[in-house]
Formats: structure tokens, sequence, C-alpha cells
């Protein structure tokens, strides 16, 4: 058999042209069409350019992408895991055609690349959901409300056509934050090669390291002696984002506890795609393109072999780069330090806190033991991880018209300013409709977008922590699911189902709404001419039949009692 050519043989496959050729770009691009690029799009163009995806030279074409679902290699044989692909809708993609160029642009409309077309298809995403995750995809194959956060995105975050084609990078993404982290693969080298480090072991993570952690990178730099070089994702972050800024602070202080000078950090704008041994395999092969000799990944279990019908060891010789295996790191208690677990005897005491239980912690205001993570990592976490009775959170209610959501809301209202310990708005439907969305109708898109208005203003009042009381209809259930994900960066969401039943919501009837609608005069009208789709996962379900106003508020406070959010 023929040995496959490797991708990883040193060479660099840089995208940014001369200065003077991005010139000519400029002038030109005022008569390509234009794209502005999607965040995870903007993290694949700049590994793109800087060489750290080498060796592709673009978006993958509609051969290479199929090659790397089927085989995980390009077209051409090269070892690569992953589809690294332009998507686009319908609707750009109309008219391309295969020679053609387009600008790449950021959302402010600045020109960070242009791209000539060389294929434009659509895809099978069901097919790419299997081959990405196999059984992860779920029973029914690429099923649009999988748990999966690959799928899931898949399928409701990524546009329905690709194009593939070469790249010519006109500038790199514009960066504001940790800039004295972004590094380079280029820089990245040139720093290994001024400090004569030749053994680099690259540290993947993607959450803080604590001393578990930390400890396990220093035995993999002393067994391989090795300097260490700490590669956390930084991938896509939104707006405000306080858990990024707060990882990252994390991983500067656990340089502390390394010797000076044996170590570099810097920070991976990848955009993760979660999608088990074979983004492992991209991890390393970004790492060798940085000019590693090892790569560690210290915080994911799912990536590694036993996962894969295929261990990664099997493709260290290909790659050039020695994966190495993660050992769990103990904390001994006469020892009073961390030892890998085969070296602890069964008659030692052994520590140990799981994720869940620091998270547990940190909500609670509770100690976090010195040997689990240092003070200054955890003085980090504090900032952010503030204990519930601190936290915004948004109270959701969902019902038909007429169930009853504007009384308790406002009844919830009355309680809470009472209380007077936390500052408190209602988002009524009704009210938001007048002055936030009064240019909209009731289509299926202009609900969505109403709903998703009062998520947004409900996720800064959470953000800043503020209490949210949201009682809109809001009568679909992947729209109800995008509101409470824009809270789970920010704060708490608790779900309220309004369950009243129709024909009693029909003979209230206070604004003579259904009978409107059973006359035909108002179309899409919920409950009559348009669906409402049941809540799946509400937190609280109330029937208006068997509680009054104050007594359903009440429910609504000892919840809020109950999962520490009122102290």
């Amino acid at each position: 058999m023929t040995a496959l050519p490797s991708p990883h043989g040193g060479k660099l496959t840089e995208l940014l042209v001369s200065s003077a050729e991005a010139a000519q770009y400029k002038a030109a691009s005022k008569d390509f069409p234009s794209w502005d690029l999607t965040a995870r799009q903007l993290s694949d163009l700049e590994l793109l350019l800087t060489g750290a995806f080498s060796p592709l030279t673009g978006f993958m074409n509609q051969a290479d992408y199929a090659s790397v679902l089927q085989h995980g290699r390009l077209a051409n044989g090269l070892l690569w895991p992953i589809p690294i692909t332009l998507d686009v809708t319908e609707k750009f993609s109309e008219g391309l055609s295969a020679g053609q160029h387009i600008a790449l642009r950021d959302p402010e409309g600045v020109l960070l690349a242009v791209m000539q077309i060389t294929d434009i298809w659509k895809p099978d995403k069901s097919l790419e959901a299997t081959q990405l995750y196999g059984s992860q995809a779920g029973p029914e194959q690429g099923r649009r409300d999988s748990n999966h956060p690959g799928v899931h995105f898949l399928f409701n975050q990524v546009h329905p056509f690709y194009l593939g084609g070469r790249v010519f990078g006109i500038e790199l993404p514009a960066h504001y934050d940790f800039i004295h982290l972004r590094l380079t693969p280029r820089e990245v080298r040139e720093a290994f090669t001024r400090a004569g480090w030749r053994k680099i072991v690259a540290v993947h993570t993607q959450q803080p390291m604590h001393r578990a952690q930390i400890e396990a990178a220093a035995l993999a730099a002393r067994m391989t002696g090795a300097n260490l070089f700490i590669h956390p994702v930084a991938g896509p972050s939104k707006p405000g984002d306080g858990g990024h800024y707060t990882r990252i602070r994390c991983y500067e202080q656990a340089l502390r506890y390394y010797p000076e000078g044996s170590t570099l950090l810097s920070l991976l704008p990848l955009s993760l795609r979660h999608a088990g041994p074979r983004e492992a395999l991209l991890f390393a092969i970004i790492r060798k393109n940085f000019g590693c000799s090892h790569v560690l990944m210290v915080d994911s279990p799912e990536n590694l072999a036993e996962h894969s019908d295929q261990p990664l060891s099997t493709h260290q010789q290909e790659l050039g780069i020695e994966i190495l295996p993660v050992h769990n790191m103990l904390y001994v208690e006469d020892r009073a330090e961390y030892l890998p677990s085969d070296q602890v005897k069964p008659t030692q005491r052994i520590f140990a806190l799981s994720n869940t239980e620091l998270t547990r912690r940190l909500a609670e205001d509770l100690e976090i033991p010195q040997w689990f993570s240092y003070p200054e990592i955890v003085a980090e976490l504090r900032r952010i991880h503030l204990p519930k009775y601190r936290q915004g959170v948004t109270l959701f209610f969902t019902g038909l018209s007429g169930s009853g959501k504007s009384t308790i809301a406002r009844a919830l209202l009355a309680k809470l300013m009472e209380l007077g310990n936390r500052s408190v708005t209602l988002l009524d439907g009704d009210v938001v409709r007048k002055h936030l969305s009064s240019e909209l109708g009731f289509s299926r898109e202009h609900r969505n977008l109403n709903i998703l208005r009062i998520g947004f203003v409900a996720s800064e009042i959470t953000k800043h922590g503020g209490i949210a009381i949201c009682a809109p209809i809001a009568p679909y259930e992947a729209t109800r699911r995008q509101v409470r994900e824009m809270m789970t960066a920010y704060g708490g969401f608790i779900e309220i189902h309004v369950s009243t039943p129709l024909e009693i919501c029909e003979s209230r009837d206070r604004k003579g709404l259904y009978a409107k609608a059973r006359a035909g005069l108002i179309k899409e009208f919920t409950g009559i001419s348009d669906p409402y789709e049941i809540p799946q996962d509400a937190e609280l379900v109330i029937d208006t039949r068997d509680y009054s106003p104050l007594e359903a508020a009440q429910l609504v406070l000892n919840k809020l009692a109950m999962e520490g959010y009122l102290r």
C-alpha cells in the first residue's frame, strides 16, 4: 500500500495576500456579491488565513466534503476529520457560479477575504449528522430537536447551501479582548524558536484548569522532557459573555503555578463542532500546525480513543504529533499532593470534587477546598458564578390567550415588589406588542420575532441581576427553547405553563378575540386557526381553574425560593 502523504510536514499554508494584492482585491470587491460571515465562519476563516488549518487553501469543495464525511480524509487522501465549509442561504446562492468571486465580510462590513467559488451544493444534513455524530444524532437521523449540540446547531443554525473555493485573505478578523494572547501559528513557532524549545506539549482545554488539570499538564511535561503550551479554545463568544473572560483570566492565574519561563499561553479561536474523536484529531492537527510535538487533552474525555473504532494513537505517525494519554490525577491526603490514579495505594485516602459539586458550591456561596483549586482561580470563578440569590432570573409564562398569564404576572410583580430586595421588570405580551413590536403582524415568522425580542430584553435584565417576568402566548416550542438558551450564560430561567384549557379561555374571552377568530375575522389565532405547542419541559404548570391569581403567584414565589433565587 502506498504511504499516504502527510499534511503536517511543517509548512504553514497561510492565505493572507500581499498588501499590493489586497489593494487590488479591495478595489475589485465593490462588484462582488458580499456575504456577512457568521460567528463560526469568522473563526474558521481566521484559522484558514493564519495556517492553523493547513493544508487547506479555502473552504472545502464538494469532493473534499464528501470524502471527509465518509473517510475522514480529503479527496487526495490527506488526513482531515471535520468538514470546513461555507454555508449560505438559498437566496444568496442563486445566481452564483463556479469561477465567480465573492467578498467575505465581518458583521460590520469589513472586507476580510475574497473567495473564488469552485462548488455550490445543497448537502444532505441527515447524512452529515450521522457521519459526524453517529448514534449521537438520535434515533431519528438528524432530528431537528436533538439535544446533541452539534446536531442541533447543524439543523437550526447552518444554512442550507454550501460554497467551496480558494480564499484570498485581506486581513484577520478583529479582536479587542486579550490581544496579547492571540498569537498566530507563525508567531507561536517564532516564540518557541526564540526560547530554544524543541519539545512542546500543547495543552488542549475548554474549561478552567484546577489543580488536577494543572498537575496533569506538569506531569506530561516532566514525562516527555518538554515545555508547555497552554492553548485553550476561545472561540465565538456573545457580547458581554462574562464566562469567556473569566475562563481566560483563570488560565492566566494558572501560569503562576508553573516554573517561570517554562510555559506559554495563547488562545485558539476555534468554533467547536462537538464531534467526539473526529474533533480530537482536528485538535491534534491544529497543534501540529502551531509547532507542537505532543498534545494533551486535559478536560475532554469524550474525545479520547475509547470512544472511537480507530484509536487516535493509530494516526500519530501520520500526523507527526504524539497524542498523550490523560492521567487521572487524584489528591492523596497523607501525601498532600496529586498523584496519577495508578500510583495511589488502596489504603490511601483520596479527595475528589465533581464539576456538579463545584457548581453547587459556587451557586450556594460555599467553600471550595484549597486542595481542589488555587485561591486566585476560585476568586475569578466567584466573580461570574454568583450565588443564586444574587443571580438574575427570567420567569417565562406561556399559555393560550385568556389563560390568566398576565393576571398572574401582575400579581407576582406586586408580591416581588413587596419584598423589595430584587429589581423586577414585567414584559407583558400585549404591552411589548404595542411598544417594541408594533410593526409586526401575527404570522409565524412575526410571532417568533416578537418572542425573540422579548427574550433579548429579558436576557439583558437577567444578565444584570434582575428578575424579568415575561407573559406572552409564545405558542411554538422551538422559539421558547431559543429564549431559554439566551439565558443560560446569564442566570436562571423558569418556564411556567399556564395550562388553562381552550374552552375555559374561550368562555372568558374578555377582549372578544375568540369570537372574532371563530368568525374568521382574525387569521392565525392561537388555539383556533394556529396551533399551540404544549411545553414539554416547563418547570411549573398552573391551571387557573384550580388557583386564584394570588395563589398562583405564591406558587411561583415558592418555586423561586426553592431554587434559591429568593433569600
